[in-house]
């Protein structure tokens, strides 16, 4: 079984294509992914990108994903400690890279700058191998 550790934009994704991983894949992320992905979402319809109704559906399928959160003291610890390393004034996107770190054979972003900060600290993968194309 592989673990991905996944990010908010990725949540969106898997949920708006209606994904559903096959049982050879575990999802693990951050106890936040789920509030961020809302306010993805809620931005996405402030926007004009998605309708309210396409909004709302894909959050309800990234509330019943199977996807394991994760918020104890060692990964918050370890985030504190990645962010200051990285050199960064937030917290959160340090979370996920702790998750990963902690909990995952790899890590997948849609986000561009995230995955090179990750890059040297935990295995990335891409999008395609959570879809199974290589």
């Amino acid at each position: 079984m592989t673990r991905y550790a996944i990010d908010a934009p990725t949540a969106v994704r898997l949920a708006r294509d209606d994904v559903t991983m096959p049982d050879e894949h575990a999802l693990v992320g951050p106890s936040i992914l789920r509030s961020h992905a809302m306010s993805l979402l809620y931005g996405s319809v402030r926007s004009g990108e998605l309708d309210e109704a396409e909004a709302l559906l894909a959050l309800d399928r990234i509330t019943t994903m199977r996807i394991r959160l994760l918020g104890d003291r060692v990964s918050r610890a370890v985030a504190w400690k990645l962010a200051t390393q990285l050199g960064w004034d937030d917290t959160a996107p340090a979370e996920y890279l702790a998750v990963a770190k902690l909990q995952a054979d790899a890590f997948v972003t849609l986000d561009p700058g995230l995955e090179r900060a990750a890059r040297g600290i935990v295995p990335v993968a891409s999008i395609d191998d959570l879809y199974g194309r290589h």
